[in-house]
């Protein structure tokens, strides 16, 4: 765990963070005892939660190596990109492409700080302290002009991210169309969201507590959307097939080009997050 008495300026120890929770759930150690006792009272409640948070990893991971191997691209943005840890963006394009740059982006000063410390030897990778949900604030930044080419394909991911505004900077599909605006043409966009339960296919009530309980923690500002809502941050974009003989659409997280069959019943933690993948042409 993290010294509480040697927090960066700016940080409260004594408050938890969703990052470093996340951090916590995926067995990371960049979190303070506060992120822990927080963790705990939601696994108390639900055990399945840890397993939403590895769940939302597996498929960054799949989504990443389908960018790299398959669309061949080479800079990644990876906004609200939470703490590092088991297996970042970074450590999963450089094996496919040992070129490949990244920038993540956090508001949390201890993701950025922690960032910097374990990327210091790394040219290729840098993080930015910016409010992903001011877009300007990441697209204008000297370090994203400058790390990034933008006259080149760009993979724009904002995983477990969007389900997090609450701000007044505008709807998040407003926060989206200001970056896709931007995108170069061959760029990907990748998003994963809490998806909300009552959406028309089902109505699960097991879902909605889950919602419920991790809302009372340090996550209480998590709002969940419909598939067709989640479908409206892409703008028209087509999205990729999400699986063989599949089209293009927002599928659970387990659901998008899974490693292998399931063989057993769907977990709450394979149900409650949705994504997809799509490309701007």
């Amino acid at each position: 765990m993290l010294d509480e008495d040697n927090a960066p300026v700016g940080v409260d120890p004594t408050r938890s963070s969703v990052a470093r929770v996340y951090d916590y759930f995926l067995g990371g150690e960049d979190h303070y005892e506060v992120d822990r006792v927080m963790g705990d009272q939601i696994l108390a409640k639900m055990p399945e939660v840890r397993d939403v948070a590895r769940e939302n990893r597996a498929f960054l991971i799949r989504a990443c190596r389908f960018l790299a191997t398959n669309a061949g691209i080479r800079q990644y943005l990876d906004c609200g990109s939470g703490q590092p840890t088991a297996e970042n963006v970074h450590q999963v394009v450089q094996r496919i492409h040992d070129d490949a740059k990244v920038l993540y982006s956090d508001y949390d000063p201890v993701v950025a700080s922690r960032g910097r410390a374990l990327l210091v030897e790394d040219e290729r990778t840098n993080y930015l302290e910016a409010d992903i949900f001011a877009p300007e604030s990441i697209l204008d930044a000297e370090l994203t002009r400058g790390h990034l080419d933008w006259n080149q394909p760009i993979a724009l991911l904002f995983v477990a991210a969007l389900h997090h505004y609450k701000g007044d900077h505008g709807q998040p599909a407003e926060i989206t169309r200001r970056y896709l605006d931007a995108l170069p043409s061959g760029s990907y966009v990748v998003i994963s969201h809490v998806l909300d339960p009552r959406d028309g296919s089902q109505d699960d009530e097991t879902l909605q507590e889950t919602l419920q309980v991790i809302r009372e923690g340090s996550m209480r500002d998590i709002t969940a959307r419909t598939r067709e809502e989640i479908r409206e941050l892409f703008h028209g974009l087509e999205l990729v097939p999400s699986g063989p003989g599949r089209p293009g659409e927002i599928v659970p997280v387990a659901d998008w080009w899974p490693d292998g069959p399931r063989l057993g019943p769907d977990t709450i933690a394979q149900r409650i997050i949705a994504a997809g993948v799509a490309r701007k042409p």
